[in-house]
């Protein structure tokens, strides 16, 4: 019953990660300016198939315990808020949005893994990296925010 509960999780979170491919970083972003602290590309894809794994077998740990309801609820929240913001920060080009939305994924990481912690220890445990990553990943949009302010201002402008 793990395994089956594991794959449904893990295909949440897969379908979070697809957005990279339907909103891929492309020219626009190495074009900006980036602090030297960077990772190189190829850490990114690595670093959150490692974190799938573990949000999955997070939320299967969790899934089959009592008193898991405000674990799984937050654990869906958060997988939302991951699946948003690629296509906002990539796809629309809105480093400031994408901002919002990150310190909001940060939030529900951060209280997903308080929750899951009281459900399960080790179900928590598997969110910290999560949440070290997404740390990470908050200052990283935070620098290319600070770097690239015309780029920014752009993307806050309305259309018209």
């Amino acid at each position: 019953m793990f395994w089956l509960i594991f794959s449904i999780f893990l295909a949440a979170c897969l379908g979070a990660g697809a957005t990279g491919g339907l909103f891929p970083p492309g020219s626009w972003y190495r074009a900006l300016a980036k602090p030297s602290w960077t990772p190189p590309n190829w850490v990114f894809p690595v670093t959150w198939m490692v974190l799938y794994v573990c949000m999955a077998a997070a939320g299967a740990r969790a899934a089959v315990q009592p008193g898991n309801g405000v674990a799984m609820a937050l654990w869906a929240l958060q997988i939302a808020f991951n699946s948003l913001w690629t296509p906002v920060f990539f796809g629309l080009r809105n480093i400031r949005m994408g901002m919002a939305v990150i310190v909001v994924l940060w939030l529900t990481v951060f209280a997903t893994m308080l929750a899951l912690w009281q459900v399960d220890t080790i179900a928590g445990l598997l969110f910290v990296p999560y949440l070290v990553w997404v740390t990470i990943a908050a200052a990283l949009n935070a620098s290319v925010w600070s770097l690239n302010r015309e780029e920014a201002a752009k993307a806050s402008e309305p259309q018209g």
